[in-house]
C-alpha cells in the first residue's frame, strides 16, 4: 500500500539502512491506514527492545570478565618482579558494617630495654664484675698499637687506692669498690681505676666533685716500674651508670709529663675509652639477656 501522491513507495523501516520515510497527508481525500502504521511502530518498539535486551547482554558479559581479570589480579604476582604484589585480596581486606570503622588490638610487643638502666644500680647491675672482667686478656690492641697488661687490683677500700683529693671524693659519695689494671708501651704506663657505687647519682656526684687533684693511685708491677709517684702526670676523670673512672698516665723513668707529650695523651685516652665502652657493654649484655629470658 503507499501513502501520499506518486508511484509505489516502498514501505519505511527505521532499523533497515536506505530505507526512506514517505511523508503522508491528513485530508478528505486521502485518510492514512491507521491499522498499517500502528503495526510498523509495534515492529520499531519489537526491535527496539531486542537491541536493548542484547546490549545488556554484552555489557553484562563485560562487566563479568573485567571483575574476573581483577580477582585474578588481586594477590597475584607480579610479572616484572616475579614477586607476589602488595595488594590484599579480596579475602583480606575489611567489610565495614553498621558504619563503624574496624577495630585492631593494640601491639604487646614490649618496647626495647635501656642498657642504661642496667648499670644505674646495684639492684639491676647484677652481672660478675672484676678487674678481669673488665679489663679480660694479656693485652689490648687498638687500631695498630698494643699495651701489655700489667698489674690487677680490687679492693673495698677505695681511700687506700687513691691520691689528693679524690680520697674524699671517693668517700663523700660512699664507694664500695675500686678496680685497678695497669697497661704499658714503650716507656709510657697508664692505670685506669673503676669506682662502683650504689647509684649513678653518687657516681655522677663523685664525677662533678672531683679536680686536678683527684688523682688514682698509679699501680705497679708485673715489669712495669713504678711511675707518677711524685713527677708529673696526666690524669682523667669521668662516669658512666654507677661507674665513675679515672686515669693516670707517665713515663716510667720519672720524667715529668708536658703538653707536647702526646704519647701519654693517647695513651690515656685509649685506655680511659676501653674503659667506657666495657662498662657500656655491661649494660647491654645485661638488657639482651633480661629481653630473651
Amino acid at each position: 500500500m503507499s501513502f501520499g501522491q506518486g508511484g509505489p513507495q516502498s514501505q519505511w523501516d527505521p532499523w533497515k539502512p536506505n530505507s526512506q520515510q514517505q511523508p503522508w497527508h491528513t485530508g478528505t481525500d486521502q485518510t492514512p491506514d491507521w491499522a498499517a502504521l500502528a503495526e510498523a511502530s509495534e515492529t520499531r518498539n519489537r526491535r527496539r527492545r531486542l537491541l536493548f535486551i542484547g546490549g545488556g547482554v554484552v555489557a553484562t558479559v563485560a562487566i563479568g570478565v573485567a571483575v574476573a581479570m581483577g580477582v585474578m589480579d588481586a594477590g597475584g604476582k607480579d610479572e616484572a618482579s616475579g614477586t607476589p604484589n602488595s595488594q590484599p585480596s579480596t579475602a583480606d581486606l575489611p567489610s565495614a558494617t553498621g558504619g563503624t570503622a574496624p577495630s585492631f588490638a593494640p601491639t604487646s610487643a614490649p618496647p626495647p630495654l635501656d642498657p642504661k638502666e642496667f648499670i644505674a644500680s646495684k639492684n639491676k647491675d647484677t652481672a660478675p664484675v672484676g678487674p678481669d672482667i673488665l679489663f679480660p686478656g694479656t693485652q689490648l690492641t687498638v687500631g695498630e698499637t698494643v699495651y701489655k697488661k700489667g698489674a690487677v687490683a680490687d679492693t673495698k677500700n677505695c681511700a687506700s687506692a687513691a691520691r689528693g683529693t679524690l680520697v674524699k671524693v671517693l668517700g663523700t659519695n660512699k664507694c664500695t669498690r675500686l678496680m685497678r689494671v695497669t697497661y704499658s708501651r714503650d716507656g709510657v704506663a697508664v692505670t685506669v681505676g673503676v669506682a662502683l657505687f650504689d647509684t649513678e647519682a653518687q657516681a655522677t656526684a663523685a664525677k662533678s666533685q672531683a679536680d686536678n687533684k683527684s688523682i688514682v693511685g698509679s699501680l705497679a708491677g708485673k715489669g712495669v716500674k713504678a711511675f707518677c709517684n711524685s713527677a708529673i702526670c696526666r690524669s682523667t676523670t669521668n662516669s658512666l651508670g654507677r661507674y665513675a673512672y679515672f686515669t693516670i698516665a707517665g713515663f716510667t723513668d720519672g720524667k715529668d709529663v708536658t703538653t707536647k707529650d702526646t704519647k701519654v695523651f693517647s695513651t690515656g685516652n685509649d685506655l680511659a675509652e676501653f674503659a667506657f665502652r666495657q662498662i657500656r657493654r655491661r649494660g647491654e649484655a645485661q638488657a639482651s639477656a633480661a629481653a630473651a629470658g
